[in-house]
């Protein structure tokens, strides 16, 4: 069992990676940040939670204990650009989305030694367990789940559509699986773009290879759609509800003709 994140081993070709549902931060790192930064206010919320009934299709689950803002797993080792002429997070954050300061004084992180503790077993496994369902079901499916604020006007205008489907423009998966799950989320109540403002980062990007039988699709869920975003709370209501289109767009992901 790893001790930087949480696994689920399941039985189908189905992989579902949560790369910012951490909130855990070293005493070591936490003693540098300030206090906007210690709230972690660019978390996923509550997005293991949401997914929680994956277990029940069969997939398996990975998902850090840390926060984005010990290091970002959906973000290249090189910290290359992924949205060239936008804001960026980076790797290692050293502000927030809004912009602030996550460090005192002109603290600097230890890339290096991030990469090497978190960002690297992380990895490693997700890359492990693809490869292993390539090997064992012949195709690897990986749904990589996020969430964000509604409104963060330094990373986009206005408000987000709640249903954000990437597929790095098509190069992350098979053109008929991302064809049946934006069907499932258009028939949908929700607002729904695919490979708008987010296209997918780096796991999506990285992994996803539809020539080696891995599709990759980031959904990046605007948060209003299953939680307070005044007060943070998750909202069993309108989390139930999104749940229905969650399972309709997973199972076309599933059972869609990969040709």
């Amino acid at each position: 069992m790893s001790d930087v994140f949480r696994f689920h081993a399941g039985d189908t070709p189905l992989v579902v990676s949560i790369p910012h549902d951490g909130w855990r931060i070293p005493a070591d790192i936490l003693n540098h940040m300030t206090g906007v930064a210690r709230g972690i206010p660019d978390t996923d919320w509550h997005v293991a939670e949401l997914y929680g009934f994956v277990r029940e299709l069969g997939a398996t689950v990975i998902a850090p204990d840390y926060s984005r803002y010990v290091v970002d797993l959906n973000r290249p080792p090189d910290d290359g650009d992924l949205y060239p002429g936008r804001a960026a997070t980076g790797l290692c954050p050293t502000s927030t989305f809004a912009g602030e300061p996550i460090y005192l004084d002109d603290h600097v992180p230890d890339v290096a030694a991030r990469l090497r503790t978190y960002w690297a077993p992380y990895h490693d496994k997700l890359r492990e367990v693809l490869d292993g369902l390539v090997e064992r079901h012949g195709y690897a499916l990986l749904w990589d789940a996020h969430s964000i604020a509604s409104r963060v006007p330094r990373l986009f205008d206005g408000e987000l559509p709640v249903l954000n489907l990437g597929t790095f423009g098509g190069r992350s998966c098979a053109p008929a699986l991302a064809r049946a799950v934006l069907a499932e989320a258009e028939a949908s109540d929700y607002s729904t773009v695919l490979d708008g403002r987010f296209r997918g980062g780096y796991i999506t990007r990285h992994y996803g290879n539809p020539a080696a039988n891995v599709h990759a699709i980031q959904l990046e869920l605007a948060q209003r759609a299953y939680m307070d975003e005044q007060t943070l709370e998750f909202d069993t209501v309108r989390a139930g509800r999104l749940r229905e289109t969650l399972v309709n767009m997973l199972q076309a992901f599933v059972t869609a003709p990969r040709a």
